[in-house]
């Protein structure tokens, strides 16, 4: 990695070459024989022709106009083409639909090129598009749909096949190329964590064509293609390898919520019996509810005796009262929960701009009580600044490439029991007292590294200061030891706002409500936790004062 792409015209073919490398050093058995070609093909070329290929595949789209490749470090396109086209890897007479013709051409060249066909000339771009389309329903190289055209065009034949080695490099699809770029001008920065050469998000080819499987079905399914295909598709395949097995479920749960808002319930409900995600259970509960079928939605509930999560609980305990009441049962008495602390305000609205949030702050905000709007950020930051270690722990299947915001498993049911330990040696820290010191060490050590807990920017040293003085070592671990039971769940829904008084070492949370805004589901989880281990929280209800004009 260069220090700075911009002292180095050719960074990007370097870093494209970094990642061959790494490829071929960790994936060989797992790369196709058309891969290996590619590799070994693209390392024979003359530097001009790999850089040119290199910022075809970096830019967007698989179409490109000649007269658009010119790059100063290249120097002659044409030359530089010529043989990625031998090779097969550039096709500069493919054929083109009129919509990709239209993203190439700039509006006065499809003026002149459909001037006698365009019946509106001042017209947008879109409106010839949707006016042309029916008459021009088949691809045509440039040269046949501009015959005048002094230009090009390279078409990149090979943009899945590196779309592959992407995702075999990051484990994902959705990272890409400009992270080196990114990291290398020092926007982002990733932990240094060591690789066993054997370090890799897919184990097998098999993993690697599942993997683009599922993306294949995803997109269809996000373009409109009918359902019942889609389905058919995800349903019939199978894999050992859990992380897909994950994909797969998540899929299927989209798919069903999709049913969902159309109301069709039979076919919502098949899905959801064959979802393994978490959250399926109490949705199948919900569609037998909506469809009629309270017996069968009663019958699953009452057998859900050992719910997946706390979000699944609290799903289950307002289900169940209502599903018996409308087979005729008793009513159910509501559990006794002791009412939380309320605050009523009523505020003028200084700001519109502004969130009520910000204005509740201000309203409460004392030089000797200072207030802060945290939401989720101080308490994920606390944990993980200390827990740095346990999180970034190079164990397999956790880390496969240097741009990791944190391990691969981070929502794995297994990510603290494979961590046990090595949590258990953070938070022991909270018991002796070491924690603060490790907290504040680890905020300069580590600041601005990527972490998926630490909110650099909400977390001040001041704020941090705050923190430690007034937060108690026994309601970090309650907070701490909550996190890792669900960190999908919980790590999202805490309150918005913390008050510290630094002489008296207290604090207080406070949710912010305002008008005909309501507690949703993970903030009622999060409060009710609270109040069982008495830590000091309250609900802000906020009304807007009538202000004078």
């Amino acid at each position: 990695m260069t220090s700075n792409p911009l002292e180095n015209p050719l960074y990007y073919l370097h870093n494209f070459q970094q990642v061959l490398a790494w490829l071929e050093l960790r994936y060989a058995d797992v790369l196709s024989p058309e891969e290996h070609s590619f590799i070994g093909d693209f390392a024979a070329l003359a530097q001009p022709s790999q850089a040119l290929l290199v910022r075809m595949i970096m830019r967007k789209g698989c179409h490109f106009r000649m007269s658009r490749l010119v790059y100063e470090e290249i120097g002659d396109t044409r030359a530089a083409v010529a043989p990625l086209v031998r090779l097969g890897w550039v096709d500069e007479q493919a054929p083109l639909t009129l919509e990709e013709l239209f993203n190439l051409l700039q509006k006065v060249e499809i003026l002149h090129g459909f001037r006698a066909t365009i019946e509106q000339p001042k017209a947008r771009k879109s409106d010839w598009l949707a006016a042309l389309a029916p008459l021009f329903d088949e691809p045509r190289s440039l040269g046949q749909w501009c015959p005048g055209l002094q230009d090009g065009v390279c078409s990149l034949t090979v943009m899945a096949l590196c779309d592959r080695l992407r995702l075999m490099f990051f484990g994902n699809l959705y990272q890409d190329w400009s992270e080196f770029v990114l990291a290398d001008l020092g926007i982002f920065t990733y932990e240094k964590v060591e690789f066993r050469d054997d370090a890799r998000a897919l184990r097998s080819r098999a993993d690697v064509e599942g993997f683009v499987y599922l993306e294949d079905c995803r997109q269809r399914f996000e373009s409109g293609e009918a359902l019942d295909e889609v389905l058919a598709s995800i349903q019939a395949f199978a894999s050992d390898n859990p992380w897909l097995q994950r994909r797969r479920a998540k899929l299927l749960f989209l798919l069903g919520q999709h049913c969902e808002r159309l109301a069709q319930w039979p076919l919502a409900a098949a899905i959801y019996q064959d979802c393994a995600d978490p959250g399926a259970r109490a949705r199948l509960i919900r569609v037998f509810e909506r469809s009629g079928d309270y017996p069968q939605a009663l019958a699953l509930a009452e057998a859900a005796l050992a719910p997946h999560n706390a979000a699944e609980q609290q799903q289950l305990l307002r289900l169940l009262p209502r599903l018996r009441r409308k087979l005729g049962g008793p009513a159910t008495p509501r559990g006794g929960t002791q009412p939380m602390l309320r605050l009523d305000l009523s505020l003028p609205r200084a700001d519109p701009a502004l969130s009520v949030e910000f204005h509740v702050q201000a309203h409460l905000h004392e030089e000797q009580a200072p207030v802060h709007y945290v939401e989720n950020s101080l308490i994920n930051s606390l944990f993980g600044l200390l827990c740095w270690p346990a999180i970034f722990a190079p164990l397999p299947g956790a880390f496969f490439h240097p741009f990791q915001r944190g391990p691969a498993d981070l929502l794995s049911e297994d990510f603290h029991s494979r961590r046990t330990e090595l949590f258990q040696a953070c938070l022991a820290q909270l018991d002796d007292g070491r924690y603060a010191q490790t907290i504040r060490q680890r905020y300069l050590d580590k600041w601005g590294v990527q972490s998926p807990f630490v909110f650099w920017g909400a977390l001040s040293e001041e704020l941090l200061e705050q923190a430690l003085a007034c937060l108690p070592a026994e309601h970090l671990k309650h907070w701490f030891d909550r996190l890792l039971q669900d960190i999908k769940a919980n790590r999202a829904g805490m309150p918005d706002l913390i008050q510290f008084w630094p002489q008296q070492k207290t604090y207080r949370m406070i949710e912010v409500k305002g008008p005909g805004d309501h507690l949703q589901d993970n903030q009622l989880r999060w409060l009710e936790f609270c109040r069982q281990h008495q830590m000091p929280v309250a609900v802000c209800y906020v009304q807007w004062a009538e202000q004078d004009e």
